[in-house]
């Protein structure tokens, strides 16, 4: 917690949807585009942090004006140079556990595996705001065939709480698991990797004090990167264990919330 009134972060971590970008319209506003340039402007690095592919998270790039930088995609599987789009690292693990698993405790499941910079295989078709990028119906055996950054299971037709239900408690092969609130998502990542664990290893190399740092998320998957900030947001409409693993509530996406908490420091 901040409590230094000259304090301002060095270091800014922002996820993508529900954070920067309002899911019912699929935009970012001005107001936090504005926000978000100001405190680039001001000398703050950005870094997008989102569970995102790498294809999701160019177009963000691009309205956001990112010119330097950095984005974690893939709740911080993979790092990507915000001037050159280009992938500096990428973490991977075999899928083909996790996927039996998930197969035999969520009946009917629907599966996604990332081919990096290429799109998705998937065993039937997502939304195209679920999946960003080509995607490719495939067998399992193809599903599962090569280590991926990211595998998605959404349990079709059943209510997030029942997901939670079902896997409390559970614990899945050499990967990291989130739950989602808003939909019946699972999405696992390598063992170890989270938006938190991948910026502590990024602000090291940048040589950003810990104490500098600023987060701002609304989602399960933001939980380790609001607890990693120095200053921690959740959005207004986050659930309650977002809003409890942050330092400050702000307002909704749909009301501006992070521009904000960043026009404290950057106005």
């Amino acid at each position: 917690m901040v409590t230094d009134a000259a304090w301002k972060p060095r270091l800014i971590a922002l996820d993508v949807d529900g954070t920067l970008l309002d899911p019912a319209t699929q935009t970012i506003s001005e107001t936090v585009r504005a926000a978000v340039r100001r405190a680039a402007d001001a000398g703050a690095r950005i870094v997008i942090a989102t569970g995102r592919s790498l294809l999701g998270t160019i177009p963000i790039l691009d309205e956001l004006g990112q010119t330097d930088g950095f984005a974690l995609c893939s709740n911080g599987a993979v790092l990507v140079d915000a001037a050159s789009r280009e992938v500096l690292s990428a973490a991977t693990f075999d899928p083909a556990p996790v996927q039996r698993d998930l197969a035999a405790r969520l009946p009917g499941a629907i599966f996604a595996a990332e081919r990096l910079g290429k799109g998705s295989l998937v065993t039937s078709t997502f939304h195209e705001h679920e999946l960003h990028g080509p995607q490719q119906l495939a067998t399992l055996d193809e599903l599962v065939a090569e280590p991926v950054p990211r595998f998605i299971a959404n349990w079709v037709g059943h209510d997030p709480a029942e997901l939670h239900e079902v896997l409390a408690g559970v614990e899945l092969p050499s990967c990291t698991v989130t739950l989602d609130h808003y939909e019946p998502w699972v999405t696992v990542v390598p063992e170890g990797v989270t938006k938190g664990s991948a910026l502590e290893k990024l602000r090291a190399e940048l040589g950003v004090p810990a104490e500098d740092t600023f987060a701002a998320g609304d989602g399960d998957n933001d939980v380790q990167m609001l607890r990693w900030a120095a200053h921690g947001v959740a959005m207004g409409q986050a659930p309650e264990v977002v809003r409890a693993a942050a330092e400050e509530v702000t307002a909704p996406v749909s009301a501006d919330g992070l521009a904000a908490a960043l026009d404290r420091w950057f106005r």
